[in-house]
């Protein structure tokens, strides 16, 4: 069986990396940085992202794009900032290889989900979207992760789903790649407002208002853009914002705990968030939708209005039914 492509050595991408490799599959994962992928090769970890994680013998670090001409799968574990970029600058290596997109985000300049910027700068390639909750360091670990794989293709789905499926990561198949990506990047705005709320001392009750009526607010616009409802009722869905919006681990909820509290967030991590948030404001604005607590994240990471006034805007709302 051909090997399978990882581009992005991060978290998630040394976790897919190795959990597919453990499970017997050989696998070329490719990080910018030759120096940190010669260590990697050399060390048998990623020393930055999961050092706890001893790469499989079925795992090869590599620095040259090159060697991943071969595979006949690939995954894009890139941010969602600098996939467009990417793709310009680099192309796209596998040749005819389906590609699995697994940033979580929409894209700041032109609201673009993943798929859409695939498609815009390699017309040709068929594409799936893995997405959902599972933290990099539980997949890396070994412990039992469900996801949804997402592909307008069924067939082609289906290939991949029994490819991608290891005793320790279950994938759940759909082809709503719309409602899939919008869930699994709106609910990064959501935790950075359950974060907040819990780093200003609001308590817990509050959290869970923000995050059930965040809820509302992803269903509502996914479905404006052709999502669908169960979707958002699932793994990449309510699963991936329970998760999120509730775990210290999440970069998205650890940020808007340090906004709450008035402390810096941490500078050298990527909070796909905070871009998404922008981007999720503007989209609502076009199709007409009220997504208040959306407006409160980006207004506030705008630096339009403080953590304070976002907090009472969101409770002094007009009284409705729910």
């Amino acid at each position: 069986m051909t090997p399978v492509g990882v581009i992005g050595a991060g978290a998630f991408g040394t976790a897919i990396a190795c959990a597919l490799a453990g499970a017997g599959t050989e696998v070329k994962l490719w990080g910018r940085n030759h120096r940190r992928m010669a260590e990697m090769a050399s060390e048998r970890r990623n020393r930055r992202y999961l050092p706890d994680c001893r790469f499989p013998e079925r795992v090869t670090p590599t620095g040259c794009l090159v060697d991943l001409s071969d595979i006949g799968l690939l995954f894009m574990v890139i941010p969602s900032a600098a996939l467009a970029g990417f793709l310009v600058r680099t192309g796209i290596p596998g040749g005819d290889a389906p590609v699995v997109l697994c940033a979580k985000g929409i894209d700041r300049d032109h609201c673009r989900l993943q798929t859409e910027i695939l498609a815009s700068e390699v017309p040709d390639r068929r594409a799936a979207v893995l997405t959902g909750p599972g933290f990099a360091v539980d997949l890396a670990a070994g412990q039992p992760v469900a996801l949804t794989l997402a592909c307008r293709d069924p067939a082609l789905g289906r290939e991949i789903q029994t490819r991608i499926a290891t005793p320790v990561l279950r994938p759940y198949l759909t082809t709503d790649t719309v409602g899939a990506q919008l869930g699994g990047a709106l609910k990064n705005v959501v935790a950075i407002a359950c974060g907040i709320a819990m780093g200003a001392g609001l308590g817990e009750s509050a959290r869970a208002a923000l995050l059930t009526r965040g809820a509302v607010e992803i269903t509502r616009l996914a479905v404006a853009l052709g999502g669908r409802p169960e979707t958002l009722a699932g793994l990449s869905g309510f699963g991936d914002l329970v998760l999120t919006s509730t775990s210290e681990r999440s970069r998205n909820y650890a940020f808007g705990l340090a906004l709450g509290a008035g402390r810096a967030p941490l500078a050298d991590q990527t909070v796909e968030g905070v871009g998404t948030a922008e981007a999720t404001v503007r989209l609502a604005r076009r199709k007409a939708i009220d997504m208040p607590v959306a407006d409160a994240v980006a207004g506030v990471l705008e630096s339009r209005f403080t953590v304070r006034e976002a907090l009472e805007s969101l409770m002094s709302r007009p009284l409705r039914a729910e």
